[in-house]
């Protein structure tokens, strides 16, 4: 009766061991299985955080040179704006070329603006001789062409033509107090039937759609002048009289 008694108590306590030992073993596994489990649930956050990091340099990197391209187009804008000045600068440098275009296109001299006088040439006897035109105003104005003289009464003298090889390559533009120069032809020398004795003659001036209205009465130099009308001729107005473009 002990012996099976005892039979039965080890045989209670095998099953016992063999019970815990499946249990451990079966936990083991499951913690194993858990333990991977955190950890690859840690890497995969990780991996995500990682990610997210990789992600938020990248966006940072984006946001950098966003805000590069950003000052660069900010800086053209400002160079731009600094063109713009230097176009009013050019703007302003325009406006003073124009200025001095405004005053070469001062308007026609009018024959109460102007003083003529007349010079006899050194030469014996006269065949010329130098009408100075002066601007006798208080402002600038353009002396036109050459001056419309007549040695006779002005409504049947004939006008004396101008030599073209005078002309001048830019108008006349006399400011107050300058003069003006018109080198002209009375005679070809000598006495001659056709010379007449001219005391004093008239000089009409030019605006820009033809002869101006008024004449100016010119004093002949002392002694008077012989003048022969078929070979008179005149130059045009300069501002000094120049070798060659004036001699006729």
């Amino acid at each position: 009766m002990r012996t099976h008694h005892k039979s039965t108590v080890l045989a209670a306590a095998a099953l016992t061991v063999l019970s815990l030992g499946l249990t451990a073993c079966g936990g083991t596994d499951t913690g194993a299985k858990d333990a991977g489990s955190a950890s690859a649930s840690q890497q995969a956050s990780g991996a995500a955080d990682s990610g997210t990091g990789a992600a938020g340099g990248a966006d940072q990197t984006s946001a950098k040179s966003g805000s590069g391209s950003t000052g660069g187009s900010t800086g053209g804008s400002t160079a731009t704006g600094g063109t713009g000045g230097k176009g009013s600068t050019a703007g302003s440098t325009t406006g003073g070329s124009t200025g001095g275009k405004t005053s070469a296109k001062a308007p026609a001299c009018a024959y109460g603006d102007i003083k003529v006088t007349a010079k006899k040439a050194d030469e014996v006897p006269t065949e010329h001789i130098v009408l100075t035109a002066t601007n006798t105003s208080g402002s600038a104005c353009t002396l036109l062409e050459y001056p419309l003289i007549a040695f006779g009464p002005i409504q049947t003298a004939k006008d004396v033509p101008a030599v073209a090889k005078s002309k001048p390559a830019a108008p006349i533009v006399l400011k107050p107090g300058e003069p003006a120069y018109a080198n002209v032809r009375v005679a070809l020398g000598g006495a001659h039937e056709d010379n007449k004795v001219v005391k004093s003659f008239n000089v009409n001036l030019f605006a820009p759609e033809g002869p101006a209205e008024g004449s100016i009465v010119v004093n002949a130099p002392a002694g008077g002048l012989a003048v022969d009308e078929a070979a008179a001729k005149t130059g045009y107005w300069t501002y000094e009289l120049r070798n060659g473009a004036d001699e006729f």
